[in-house]
């Protein structure tokens, strides 16, 4: 993992009253996400990987510390840009390596045919080989929700709201037009998560106000896969 770079994130559930007011403070303070539509946000759709033991659910839903997980993640319902992404967390700490894939290596892995990929020069698509051809590393889960997004320099802050989130339930391709994801919390809630290097400026700080919000672990594999369970311990 040379060259990856760390960061802290922390994850709330806010209801639409503490998003609007955190969402009001932050609108006057910092800039939104420069790949936001006119009405401040994005479509984010992921098709997440785990293996024949689901090593990625179980070990989040156990709270080990060093872990990780692939997904497949595209914006805007568009397949101009799609990305490998491996998201790694180390004690407090989280990363990401990515790589850009053509459209067809993505219906190639959703088939699973990762034979396709056996000589791609990307070390991480050597990695999702190697894990699909031992370990049997296969998509698992479509999780799809709206991002509004906002980012400062001073700090590498970035702030953001996951709304609407759904799931596709035994659907798995993300071009499906038939594709109809439901709602995959019963709650109307948000996640806000907030990433940073070091530390969070101030008056960012005291704008989202977090001593009054609960931390939260708020995986959306997690959620998502409660809704196609095959085991009682996948609701933990």
């Amino acid at each position: 993992m040379t060259g990856v770079k760390f960061r802290h994130e922390q994850k709330y559930y806010v209801n639409y009253h503490q998003y609007y007011l955190i969402r009001q403070r932050l609108g006057n303070l910092i800039h939104r996400d420069e790949h936001a539509n006119d009405e401040g946000d994005y479509h984010i759709r992921s098709v997440y990987f785990d293996d024949f033991e689901n090593k990625a659910l179980q070990e989040k839903q156990a709270g080990i510390e060093n872990r990780h997980k692939f997904r497949i993640r595209m914006y805007n319902k568009s397949d101009e840009i799609i990305h490998l992404e491996k998201k790694i967390k180390r004690n407090t700490w989280i990363a990401k390596e990515k790589v850009s894939i053509s459209r067809r290596i993505v219906d190639d892995l959703l088939h699973g045919d990762f034979k396709a990929i056996a000589d791609e020069k990307s070390p991480l698509l050597q990695e999702i080989y190697l894990e699909m051809k031992h370990r049997l590393l296969r998509p698992k889960v479509i999780v799809d929700y709206v991002r509004e997004a906002y980012v400062a320099k001073t700090g590498n802050v970035r702030i953001t709201f996951d709304k609407d989130l759904r799931t596709s339930l035994n659907k798995i391709n993300p071009f499906d037009i038939d594709l109809k994801p439901v709602r995959a919390l019963d709650e109307p809630v948000y996640i806000l998560e907030v990433k940073f290097d070091e530390y969070i400026p101030s008056y960012i700080s005291q704008a989202l106000q977090l001593n009054g919000l609960q931390r939260q672990s708020a995986s959306k594999y997690t959620i998502c896969r409660k809704y196609m369970k095959a085991n009682t311990w996948e609701d933990q």
